[in-house]
């Protein structure tokens, strides 16, 4: 069990995330070998109201869609997020959903 702390601006139960050195895990960034091995390309979707989405020219460098339409960050070398060539996009955060959900696939314990 996690250890929880009472914030004091809002009297909240605020409960620390996982430790994560996104830096070092990278399962946000990288397509499964699974996926790149059936040509599978499409990893991180992006969700309607997402910050990228207001920006142009940031979608035109790094948003693509599938055979669906559904809008996904583009995929470079070696299966890697292209958002990673400048700053990171933060649209995973350190030991949310879509960050458990990525590591699982990746077979990274929680």
């Amino acid at each position: 069990m996690r250890p929880r702390s009472r914030s004091s601006a809002t009297n909240a139960i605020v409960r620390p995330g996982p430790p994560y050195d996104c830096r070092a895990c990278g399962a946000c960034c990288v397509n499964l070998p699974s996926n790149q091995a059936e040509a599978f390309t499409s990893w991180v979707e992006i969700e309607d109201g997402d910050p990228i989405l207001d920006h142009r020219d940031l979608v035109s460098k790094l948003v693509v869609l599938d055979e669906g339409g559904v809008p996904h960050l583009r995929l470079v070398e070696a299966g890697r997020c292209g958002a990673l060539s400048g700053a990171p996009c933060r649209r995973v955060q350190p030991g949310d959903a879509l960050c458990e959900r990525y590591r699982t696939a990746h077979g990274l314990a929680g």
